[in-house]
């Protein structure tokens, strides 16, 4: 489902009009916005103060010019930047040609919390299977294989027990140039 920014959001969640680097966003706990830079290390997280208009689904507070006393609490993501912007003026006939560009650089927050009331974070279960390893994993030794510890007698006490084995992958023979 595609969300426009200028589609209202549900009426029961608390947002909030901020201002950041000039602009107004609209905002509400999850959501990611992309604002200009901050001076913020990722993973840091950020308060925003101009708080120009609340509402928690029941009451609408709208500040004059900004609500004192009400925050913002954003986690930085990252420092991306945007898209390449070109500008070009001609004028035909009088040598008139001014290439302009550049790219803005920004700043991917995440809304933690809109006015002291946050996203609801999920608890993860204590029985959760743990993460695969990325790597080789170490090969287990074969029922066959005798290790160096072990000795003739304890190899005869020892039942051998045939495992099934993975049938090896095939490879090609190299031919052979005489």
């Amino acid at each position: 489902m595609v969300q426009s920014l200028a589609v209202p959001k549900s009426v029961s969640s608390p947002s909030a009009v901020i201002v950041s680097g000039g602009k107004q966003y609209r905002v509400a706990p999850g959501d990611r916005i992309l604002v200009d830079r901050l001076t913020a290390e990722p993973g840091s997280s950020v308060k925003l103060g101009r708080v120009l208009l609340f509402s928690d689904g029941t009451e609408v507070k709208v500040g004059n010019p900004a609500i004192d006393g009400l925050d913002v609490d954003a986690k930085v993501i990252a420092h991306p930047r945007g898209p390449r912007i070109e500008s070009f003026r001609y004028k035909s006939k009088k040598r008139v040609r001014v290439h302009r560009g550049g790219r803005a650089d920004l700043t991917a927050l995440e809304i933690i919390a809109v006015g002291g009331v946050g996203v609801e974070k999920e608890e993860k279960e204590e029985t959760e299977e743990a993460p695969k390893s990325r790597g080789r994993a170490k090969a287990t030794p074969r029922a066959g294989r005798r290790t160096k510890s072990t000795t003739k007698a304890e190899a005869k006490a020892e039942p051998e027990v045939a495992e099934a084995e993975t049938p090896k992958k095939r490879t090609r023979a190299k031919k052979e140039t005489k």
